[in-house]
């Protein structure tokens, strides 16, 4: 028995997968109309299992399909995929997802997640240069020397930095670009390979799960339902600065234990493993010349410029990915790194992170396995039917539930929204609340379990990282429960105030 080892992102997505295709053998299957603004006609394109007809674009048009939006939101480009329209989930034909399907469902999942792919590999391409320039080591080596002493500092500013992302923009897969960068830090501020795993994805977890003017969750879910995004600002605000708070002791707590005593690790049987995977490369170590402080500059630029595309150009992974790759071929100028070499080396950093992109890729396959068995809108209309007559604090808090388990057949927040809030949505006005109080429970729901929900970002960040998803389970666990009990606490006060 203490051979056996906790399986690889790989097996245990296949097996989630398996599993899927053998519910649509079970499970009702069933869809929603949906909706669509056409900008070159200006037409309304109504799509069911049957057949697929236009309305002309406004507001009557909406109004007639109890579509409680306003039609600017639609031509400016805010809501920008199909919505589902109430009352009109349809049984269909059960379309089970057999044998082919299944051993499909991971290929379709790689093409179709081929852009979020390919910004994994060339920023493992990017990180392999920077690698080989060994501006890493010596950029690290000097930080760690600033700080001696002073380690907590780091904690507090990427954790926070990075709930700054997540809260405004949805810094979420981004962050795959960070572990590589930053894991070496941790381990040379002598804390554990999990510290760092923790401050880049909890903060962005935390900042999602109370995104203010995040566009992916809030504003397009505050669309979908009909109300301005700023409703219920105040309260995500203070319920952010509140769990943020939280999260950075609980993170501080453990990295304090760990630097006292490794032993105390969850990950200490790998601490050699570590070592040699991100710890510093002593024989490589270079003093931090002009030369490299201009190729840690051009390579932290990279990023400046990824947030900035994102939040203000409308920039979408193929800008991203071509920013890093510019960045990698200056960094090989600056470098002076031989074309063979730099080809080389490219190809080592992408070739590192090629099983992460797999994991994306057959994580996205889980989806397709549920969209194509016609579950997905199955399992989203039994949802909004049972919270039928509750108490509004019960609603509120049900419907957070409800959220977090919707999350697992719908992990993509903004997919989220606009697939459940138009149907979510009026079930506030029948119980006696204010539609935000939807918007929170769709946000704390999804937000909640996006910190251990394998169908999302976990497993590829655990597998950047070589930490098993047991160790990470046993690492967030109590976190996540002091998080929903405060999401609870949050809700219930909302409703009644």
């Amino acid at each position: 028995m203490k051979n056996l080892k906790f399986p690889t992102a790989q097996t245990i997505l296949i097996v989630i997968a398996l599993l899927v295709a053998v519910l649509t053998w079970f499970i009702p299957a069933g869809k929603y109309d949906s909706l669509k603004y056409n900008d070159a006609d200006a037409t309304f394109e109504i799509s069911s299992a049957l057949e697929t007809h236009t309305l002309p674009a406004t507001q009557e048009s909406l109004n007639q399909l109890n579509i409680q939006i306003p039609l600017v939101k639609f031509t400016s480009g805010a809501i920008y995929k199909p919505i589902n329209i109430p009352n009109t989930y349809k049984e269909l034909a059960s379309k089970p997802q057999g044998f082919s399907e299944f051993v499909q469902a991971p290929i379709k999942g790689i093409i179709e997640a081929s852009d979020i792919i390919f910004l994994v590999l060339i920023i493992g391409g990017l990180i392999g240069i920077m690698d080989h320039t060994g501006a890493f080591d010596a950029g690290i080596a000097s930080l760690a020397k600033t700080l001696n002493g002073r380690e907590y500092i780091l904690i507090i500013v990427v954790t926070t930095l990075v709930a700054i992302g997540g809260t405004t923009f949805g810094l979420s897969e981004e962050t795959m670009a960070f572990y590589p960068i930053l894991i070496p830090v941790f381990l040379a501020a002598k804390y554990d390979a999990l510290v760092g795993l923790a401050c880049i994805f909890v903060g962005s977890a935390v900042g999602c799960l109370f995104s203010i003017t995040n566009p992916f969750a809030t504003i397009i879910a505050s669309d979908a339902a009909g109300i301005s995004w700023t409703t219920g600002m105040t309260g995500r605000s203070i319920m952010l600065l509140l769990c943020l708070i939280v999260c950075i002791v609980y993170i501080l707590r453990y990295a304090k234990k760990v630097k006292k005593d490794p032993t105390k690790s969850l990950i200490y049987d790998q601490k050699q493993e570590m070592n040699e995977a991100f710890g510093l490369k002593a024989e490589n170590q270079k003093e931090l010349t002009a030369r490299l402080k201009l190729i840690l500059l051009v390579f932290s630029l990279s990023f400046v410029v990824m947030i900035v595309g994102v939040s203000f150009l409308d920039w979408w992974f193929v800008e991203m990915t071509s920013t890093f790759l510019v960045a990698a071929i200056v960094i090989g100028f600056i470098g002076k790194i031989k074309e063979h070499k730099f080809v080389a080396a490219f190809a080592k950093g992408a070739g590192e992170l090629l099983s992460v992109a797999f994991i994306i890729g057959i994580a996205r396959g889980v989806t397709i396995l549920m969209n194509d068995g016609l579950i997905s809108d199955t399992v989203l209309f039994y949802a909004s039917t049972a919270t039928d007559g509750m108490n509004k604090g019960i609603f509120a808090n049900l419907l957070m539930f409800i959220y977090s388990g919707l999350a697992f057949f719908i992990p993509s927040q903004s997919g989220m929204a606009v697939l459940t809030m138009p149907i979510m949505s009026p079930l506030a006005d029948t119980v006696g609340v204010g539609r935000e109080v939807v918007v929170n429970a769709y946000l704390y729901g999804i937000g909640l379990f996006y910190f251990i929900n394998p169908t999302s970002m976990i497993l590829a960040a655990l597998s950047v990282v070589k930490i098993g998803y047991d160790k990470w389970l046993k690492f967030v666990w109590p976190l996540l429960l002091i998080l929903t009990l405060l999401a609870m606490v949050s809700l219930t006060i909302s409703v009644y105030l």
